[in-house]
């Protein structure tokens, strides 16, 4: 049974160890919010959020391809927009647009490396979508055991889909927060939608995952 869909904004706060001290993190569908626009939420639901996911081990990834999690970019909210375009409208400044969806420019300021990047669709590969959970790690901590529409719903979730530079994309690759991490000043903001996204579809983390985004934590 297909799981339902969150809410249009999944709210996480995350709290270092200092008293008082918490940031929250807004997760939206619209398309013109900014990668990360604060909202209001409690430091006792971000702590209950990192700490009620599940550890697991990660299985063998052995049946994983893309074609599993459905049609690409698929326009699941209705918009009348693929959900590549919803995300570079959301996530560049100084958008240029063909129509009324294709982004043909734009500048971005890349969350992953602080990074300014300049996108033309002419040179597309400058600026990729990324997978904050990617598909394939999720594949291999349980959803090769979804149905199909729930695997196309997560693979074009916009709360686990972010615009950033192709470079550390490629680093990244399949990694979790064990693996592979952001700079500091974006690990925050990281680890409240990998949290957010784990939660919302029940996936579980590795320990070296979980304990990576409790130290993702402390930059909040």
């Amino acid at each position: 049974m297909p799981w339902p869909r969150a809410t249009t904004a999944v709210l996480l706060a995350l709290a270092t160890g200092v008293a008082g001290c918490s940031v929250e993190v807004g997760l939206s569908d619209d398309p013109s919010a900014g990668a990360a626009s604060p909202r209001v939420s409690s430091t006792a639901r971000s702590v209950r959020d990192l700490e009620s996911l599940r550890v697991a081990t990660e299985r063998p990834g052995g049946g994983y391809d893309r074609d599993r999690f459905g049609t690409r970019w698929k326009d699941i909210d209705r918009n009348g927009c693929d959900q590549r375009n919803d995300v570079l409208a959301r996530d560049l400044r100084d958008v240029r647009k063909r129509g009324d969806c294709v982004v043909v420019a734009g500048t971005l300021h890349d969350p992953y490396t602080g990074r300014t990047i300049t996108f033309v669709k002419s040179d597309a590969d400058e600026v990729q979508i990324d997978h904050v959970y990617p598909l394939a790690l999720a594949w291999r901590m349980g959803a090769s055991e979804w149905d199909e529409d729930r695997r196309e719903r997560f693979a074009n979730d916009l709360d686990n889909l972010l615009a950033v530079w192709g470079v550390p994309n490629r680093q990244k690759g399949d990694s979790g927060p064990g693996e592979w991490k952001p700079r500091t000043a974006f690990q925050c903001d990281y680890a409240a939608r990998y949290v957010a996204v784990a939660k919302e579809y029940g996936l579980p983390v590795t320990r070296a995952d979980r304990d990576a985004l409790r130290a993702f934590t402390e930059s909040c």
